[in-house]
């Protein structure tokens, strides 16, 4: 990893954190807990679509770092399920305010990789038996 991300990190972020968007939105909850949001107000902070604020905050949802209250319209709000995990995003919020770059191609890396072992997947190879003689 890097020198500037601590291992527990890093490995949060490669874990728990699909994109940047999902960080910055951690963060952005974070900021005020008990504020709520729905995809809408967190589209306009994140300057993304709904859906994707939508995709965002479900995310956050299903890994332990947002509360959901539904209704007409779901709302959330930062709400990480035990003290460690709410350390470690205070950590990940320092970290991230004094080396952008670094924790964004952490961020970045993963992503390419998945994208390169899902490619990789589908690759002919010449020594495979259904290349064609």
């Amino acid at each position: 990893m890097s020198e500037v991300i601590p291992e527990e990190v890093a490995l949060f972020i490669t874990e728990r954190i699909e994109n940047v968007a999902e960080l910055e939105g951690l963060l952005i909850l974070r900021q005020d807990p008990s504020r709520t949001w729905n995809p809408h107000t967190l589209a306009t902070r994140l300057y993304i679509s709904e859906e994707q604020s939508g995709a965002v905050l479900q995310a956050l949802s299903q890994t332990g770092l947002a509360i959901v209250a539904e209704g007409e319209t779901p709302q959330y709000r930062y709400g990480p399920e035990s003290r460690e995990l709410d350390r470690l995003v205070v950590r990940i919020a320092e970290i991230y305010s004094r080396h952008i770059v670094p924790v964004t191609n952490l961020i970045h890396s993963k992503a390419k990789h998945k994208v390169q072992g899902f490619a990789d997947a589908f690759r002919i190879r010449k020594d495979d038996d259904e290349w064609p003689k």
